[in-house]
């Protein structure tokens, strides 16, 4: 078994790698974390100082060709984190605190990967928003939109799950091409993990990754990027509604008091950052029994909607709790592709219809109209 690749052998090829303008090896240094090996892929993440950004790609080669040589290596990924201000510098690269610091030395403009980006967030787990955010982006390519699909979910990532295809995704040599799938582009990190390996990872490393799969993905002229985001209001995804350019925002809930409870945590974030609210989403609204057709509001009913109408935002539609969308999305098959005359596709395409024309309102506003008689 001396032949088995492990985080040890990882360690040693990179040994002999060096920081920008330094002696020290980033082995040496404490620089290498984050080590993933999945069936011949090795994944891991590379800290460096946010003022050798320049050289960043040159160094995630090197890392990425001495990881190669490895006997048993099919690819390479090295992700660089420039949280960390390096010796001799008085600020990290997350204080912002005078002018001139590192700080907001490393504060680059937002990331446009296409005309709209749009982030599908939730204030807590479990009210299946990854499900709404791939079949939203599905009923936008069904209105003739080229979308992709970011999974912005490092600790839990659903996409290659929901759309039935995880593999390893391939590089042009400066960037990593997205993994077609459904007519729609995707980027995961759970295409470089295993599905049931935990991603111990600290803030800044999982910042790092979201920003390469915001900048380092060669996204090839989108309408529309949906990012599906991590559940919650934490530093993750505030950082995102911060170093993304979104267009809007949409809130998926359920009707339960406790779910919308959390879903206003989120709405009142995103608004906090300025960022638009496109409206929200109520899913697992209703069940219409397969047998007698009755309606049962199994978590209530209503409840988003009339919170959209107290908060003045925007009601987008209703997803009701229902047995094909729940079978689809563990399939690999998501409903809006796979079934796309059904109900529950009718749903999605109109919320995704509702969405798109809140899109161009806010980029065709008029402006006032000067009448000379």
């Amino acid at each position: 078994m001396t032949n088995e690749l492990n985080e040890r052998k990882i360690i040693q090829a990179l040994s002999g790698i060096r920081l920008p303008g330094s002696e020290k090896a980033i082995t040496e240094a404490g620089n290498v974390s984050g080590i993933v090996i999945k069936e011949g892929h090795v994944s891991f993440t590379v800290e460096i100082d946010p003022k050798d950004k320049d050289s960043a790609d040159e160094l995630r080669r090197e890392c990425e060709q001495a990881v190669l040589a490895l006997d048993g290596v099919l690819s390479a990924t090295a992700m660089l984190t420039a949280h960390q201000s390096g010796p001799g510098l008085k600020a990290k690269a997350d204080d912002h605190s005078s002018p001139g610091s590192a700080g907001q030395q490393a504060q680059a403009e937002p990331h446009q990967p296409a005309t709209h980006v749009i982030a599908v967030a939730s204030g807590k787990g479990g009210v299946g928003k990854s499900t709404t955010s791939i079949n939203l982006a599905l009923g936008l390519a069904a209105l003739g939109k080229k979308v992709g699909i970011l999974d912005a979910d490092i600790y839990g990532p659903s996409l290659p799950r929901l759309i039935g295809l995880n593999k390893k995704p391939q590089s042009d040599g400066k960037k990593i091409l997205p993994i077609e799938a459904w007519g729609l582009q995707t980027m995961s990190i759970g295409y470089l993990v295993a599905e049931d390996a935990p991603t111990i990872w600290r803030g800044p490393m999982v910042m790092s990754a979201i920003e390469q799969m915001l900048r380092d993905v060669a996204w090839n002229e989108l309408d529309v990027l949906v990012i599906d985001m991590p559940p919650g209001t934490g530093d993750a995804q505030l950082t995102l509604s911060q170093r993304a350019a979104l267009a809007g925002a949409i809130i998926i809930s359920t009707p339960q008091d406790l779910a919308l409870i959390d879903a206003r945590k989120g709405l009142n974030m995103f608004r906090k950052v300025n960022v638009p609210l496109l409206g929200i989403v109520e899913n697992m609204s209703h069940f219409l029994c397969t047998e007698c057709g009755a309606r049962h509001e199994i978590f209530g009913n209503g409840g988003a909607k009339a919170e959209a109408a107290k908060l003045g935002v925007p009601f987008l539609g209703e997803i009701p709790l229902e047995m094909t969308i729940r079978a689809t999305s563990d399939e690999g098959m998501p409903i809006v592709a796979s079934q796309p005359d059904s109900k529950c596709a009718n749903h999605y395409r109109d919320i995704a219809l509702a969405v798109l024309e809140a899109l161009e309102r806010s980029t065709t506003k008029e402006g006032p109209k000067i009448i000379v008689e």
